[in-house]
């Protein structure tokens, strides 16, 4: 922490990220002076303005920047980002520059780090540690990746014997935490654009694994291969911690949780899927052996409200029901339209999809084209770029992505005409997904369904 003791300035390039953002807002809480850039004004960057952090929108070099001085002014970006003027002038004129993750690493290095990795389920899994932590009024601070409906952000601070993070595996990001505790939920092929294939992938997260000291814990989901001593957590089948007697009531699951010495009965969860239990499954095994009683876990377990964007959901007088999620990999649309399916069976689903990079779209064609033919009727947006520039990918596209979907009902949608499109259609159930700036059709569809 002492390299960040030194600064009163913390600027950083990229501050509308979701990790960025919760960085942002810790110096922001700790009294420290905070501005930065982000391509696109968005609900979290006004968020952010509002609680007094200064955010420009445009590559420009002005006084607000050359006025910064070196001495005192720590520079933090987000790998996504790769050319930028500001980014240049900084590292021209020799401000300390380093990456969010090296930043996060620095922060929790002296606390009893919770790390929770994997390419799918660690937002919903890291927030939830972050729940029953202040529950159990742990002295603890989060770093999450998405926005907690309880706290109603992705940072919380309750002191700082231990930190809740979101380990990225990005960029293998994650490599530089020091965690104490650590999980791993999946390890599926995924940002093949940094690691190539999946065998890449699953060495970076046996590297992670190996952060985790001997004298600590290592939770792995059961049939991960990690190459190292730990626990293992599952549902449906034994494992060290596992959850079983699965039983579904109108939005509500009860299970039984068990520990390697006891079974506790009826859990109460409305995060739907299977999937979704499986991470309440890590996260009460960790608090469990951080000491938290179980009468104090399924309190706990039962108020958890979700994180924005993961299966929100709202069901209207006029009874359509409207779900917005983040999924933008097969395997996570594969299981918000499962938990759909097993809900709702016999209703008429209405999907619009953003996909998310164009490496990803090309990486998983296929897979997306299988999970969005789920669908009964699908509106695919272009896609969203972030990071990549359309040029280097000829001939991926959306439109191409639509050949491959083998519904009748489909097409092509700018994210400009989506709403318009969502209007006309007839549906019981509308379900919006993707990582991109889809979430900004939210608002309206939620005021429009609301005033049916």
């Amino acid at each position: 922490m002492k390299i960040l003791e030194t600064y009163q300035t913390f600027y950083f390039v990229g501050i509308g990220g979701i990790g960025m953002s919760a960085l942002a807002r810790y110096f922001n809480a700790s009294g420290k002076k905070v501005l930065g850039y982000d391509k696109t004004n968005t609900k979290l960057t006004h968020e952010l303005m509002n609680e007094g952090i200064d955010i420009v929108f445009e590559d420009l070099i002005d006084e607000r920047i050359t006025s910064l001085q070196k001495e005192n002014t720590l520079v933090i970006y987000t790998p996504a980002i790769k050319v930028l003027g500001i980014l240049d002038y900084f590292n021209e004129n020799q401000f300390e520059v380093l990456k969010r993750a090296k930043v996060l690493g620095l922060i929790t290095e002296h606390t009893e780090c919770i790390a929770v990795a994997g390419t799918h389920g660690k937002t919903t899994t890291s927030t939830l540690v972050s729940h029953l932590c202040k529950e159990a009024n742990l002295p603890f601070s989060c770093f999450l990746g998405g926005i907690s409906e309880n706290f109603k952000s992705n940072f919380l601070y309750n002191g700082s014997t231990y930190s809740v993070v979101e380990a990225d595996e990005y960029d293998r990001s994650f490599l530089n935490l020091s965690p104490d505790w650590a999980v791993v939920t999946s390890t599926d092929a995924d940002h093949l654009d940094i690691y190539g294939d999946k065998n890449h992938i699953e060495e970076g997260f046996r590297q992670f694994a190996s952060l985790v000291p001997d004298s600590k814990q290592l939770f792995i989901r059961k049939g991960i291969e990690i190459g190292r001593d730990h626990r293992t957590y599952a549902v449906n089948e034994k494992a060290d911690y596992y959850s079983d007697n699965l039983r579904m009531d109108y939005d509500k699951i009860y299970f039984d949780f068990h520990t390697p010495t006891e079974t506790i009965k009826d859990f109460v969860w409305e995060i739907p899927g299977i999937h979704n239990v499986e991470n309440a499954t890590v996260a009460l095994a960790i608090l469990h052996n951080l000491g938290v009683d179980f009468e104090t876990l399924k309190k706990a377990i039962a108020n958890f409200k979700g994180i924005k964007r993961r299966y929100t959901k709202h069901i209207y007088k006029c009874s359509k029901i409207y779900i917005d999620d983040y999924a933008h990999h097969p395997t996570e649309i594969n299981a918000v339209m499962g938990s759909i399916r097993t809900f709702y069976p016999d209703k008429k689903l209405l999907v619009a999809f953003q996909p998310h990079l164009f490496s990803r779209t090309r990486d998983f064609a296929d897979g997306f084209a299988e999970s969005l033919s789920k669908a009964d009727e699908l509106i695919l947006l272009d896609i969203y770029p972030a990071r990549e520039l359309q040029e280097n990918f000829e001939g991926i596209t959306s439109s191409w992505l639509l050949d491959k979907v083998t519904l009748d009902k489909k097409e092509v949608s700018t994210l400009s005409d989506a709403f318009e499109k969502i209007k006309e259609k007839e549906f019981d159930i509308l379900l919006t997904v993707g990582a991109g700036n889809i979430d900004t059709l939210y608002d309206p569809i939620h005021k429009w369904l609301n005033e049916m």
